[in-house]
């Protein structure tokens, strides 16, 4: 009778853990919502017309295509913070900044509970960041798949290097393909047999910096394909559109990466038991609007999942933010999600035959931030902003009007006008927020050119305490209608929505005059 039970128990034990769905999660750094899929929903004429992104459009449409995906914040670590622990950013205590964060080991986060309940867990490249990933959930180095290398990073360098040396593009490509599917490999063969897995690859090629001129030389999109589809806060001239191109390539390079992971999967024989999740960051880096900005060019990415019960072919309007994804996970895993997730789980969208919108109360996100780089400003005080997005409007609060949205600028009185290169490569040189690069330093030394003035004061002037925008009239967000009478019954509703949110989540930012976030440790180095 006992050796009946013992195998009763095996086999249902055996046949738990088969049931186990693994997860790919491919999550790039810095990556908005620039993918060539997103062209034949918005229609031809903007930037995702050279977008070159088969792999994840393949994925899209083996699955959920995500019109209205959003991150928390729209900065690296604060961003992941709420993805791993599946709750706003500002309610991961020092993980909702980047400069001096320290994570909360009291936080339960999805890939140490997937872990617990069995899961073969692992990393190649970026998950958390300052400190170790442990600091963040994600088990530490003994999970790090890396033997293969991690000149990944910089695709653009590398390739560049190579070609430069007389080796042919295509072999440059292949050497960092090799090191892809090398590392996933590495890790496939770490787990037990039959045991489910969870695998993030994180590249962080698409954060800056990139090789000039890559963008058309290693992937041939061409600059002048994105004259006159430009959006209106981006100058349209050939420093830009190459800007802007050789973003485009270090995309197209993640994208190749995941095609890799892909055939690796179906190698293995695992394609059909994983569900594959890709989405990015934030939006761009170095660009106005875009990385550290609650703007759409800013808070909107791409978001694709396809996989075992997931209803294919869609494409839905449901407004998700990226936190959501820790109960999702943790859902395919049949892992009790913890009270600690604010998020809500996806799976009532992608279980669902339906297009548009299929959730109603999916109908609004909300984003924020405080601080990214340290010295932006003076005493290391952030730059607070909350948000509301919806379909129809965004509605923004600065909760510090009269500080410098993007960083103090570098000339004061009696300072030297930093040069060109300056501004292209040091961040920190002025306009701290905005990352360095080629758009950010054409702005900065075209300045006082009055064609281009409008443009600086745009990018990085002051900005009032609240911003409202039409998004049907003024997709690009460039006219506040805040103080428009006409608009004043949709501020008043998203402002009470808004606080009522925050509040509701314990904001520490609508807590004792924001304290917690403008007092040291938080607002130290």
């Amino acid at each position: 009778m006992f050796k009946i039970l013992f195998l009763f128990f095996f086999f249902l034990i055996s046949s738990l853990g088969k049931e186990q769905t693994n997860i790919l999660f491919a999550f790039a750094d810095d990556w908005g919502r620039q993918a060539g899929i997103y062209s034949s929903i918005e229609g031809a004429g903007g930037i995702n017309d050279a977008v070159k992104t088969p792999h994840f459009d393949n994925i899209a449409k083996n699955g959920v295509l995500f019109n209205n995906a959003f991150v928390s914040a729209p900065s690296c670590t604060p961003c992941r913070s709420s993805i791993l622990s599946g709750m706003n950013f500002w309610e991961t205590g020092r993980g909702a900044i980047l400069q001096g964060a320290v994570w909360d080991h009291e936080i339960p986060t999805w890939p140490l509970l997937l872990k617990g309940s069995g899961y073969h867990i692992g990393y190649t490249y970026k998950v958390w960041s300052p400190g170790s990933p442990r600091d963040a959930g994600i088990g530490g180095s003994a999970n790090a798949f890396k033997k293969a290398g991690t000149n990944f990073n910089e695709f653009s360098q590398y390739v560049s290097r190579q070609t430069a040396q007389g080796v042919r593009l295509k072999d440059a490509k292949k050497v960092l393909y090799r090191e892809v599917s090398q590392n996933f490999q590495s890790f496939l063969a770490g787990r037990k047999k039959d045991q489910a897995f969870v695998y993030w690859f994180g590249p962080t090629n698409v954060h800056r910096k990139w090789t000039k001129g890559s963008g058309k030389k290693l992937w041939g999109i061409d600059p002048d394909e994105l004259k006159g589809k430009m959006p209106a806060f981006l100058p349209d001239v050939p420093d830009v559109r190459q800007d802007l191109a050789d973003y485009l390539g270090e995309i197209a390079a993640f994208d190749a990466g995941l095609g890799i992971l892909i055939k690796e999967l179906k190698k293995a024989g695992e394609y059909e038991n994983t569900i594959v999740v890709v989405s990015g960051d934030h939006g761009p880096p170095g660009f106005p609007q875009g990385k550290c900005n609650l703007y759409d060019f800013g808070t909107r990415v791409c978001l694709a999942i396809s996989g075992p019960g997931v209803s294919a072919g869609r494409v839905v309007d449901d407004f998700v933010c990226l936190p959501d994804l820790a109960p999702t996970f943790l859902e395919a895993g049949k892992v009790k999600i913890p009270d600690s997730m604010s998020a809500r789980s996806l799976w009532k969208v992608l279980k669902s035959k339906k297009e548009g919108l299929v959730d109603p109360i999916r109908d609004a996100v909300f984003t924020g931030r405080e601080r990214h780089v340290e010295t932006a400003r003076p005493g290391y005080v952030p730059y607070p902003q909350r948000s509301i997005r919806t379909q129809n409007f965004q509605f923004i609060i600065n909760f510090r009007p009269k500080r410098w949205p993007l960083g103090d600028p570098y000339l004061l009185d009696g300072e030297q006008e930093p040069t060109l290169e300056e501004v292209e490569t040091n961040t920190r040189i002025t306009l701290a927020d905005q990352d360095a690069g080629p758009t950010k330093a054409w702005i900065v030394s075209n300045r006082k050119n009055p064609k281009v003035k409008p443009f600086y004061d745009h990018a990085f002037g002051k900005r009032p305490r609240e911003e409202l925008y039409d998004m049907n009239k003024d997709p690009d967000q460039m006219n506040n209608l805040a103080m428009d009478k006409s608009y004043a019954g949709v501020a008043k509703k998203l402002r009470a929505r808004l606080m009522n949110y925050l509040r509701s989540t314990k904001d520490p930012r609508v807590l004792e005059n924001g304290k917690f976030f403008e007092t040291p440790p938080m607002a130290g180095p």
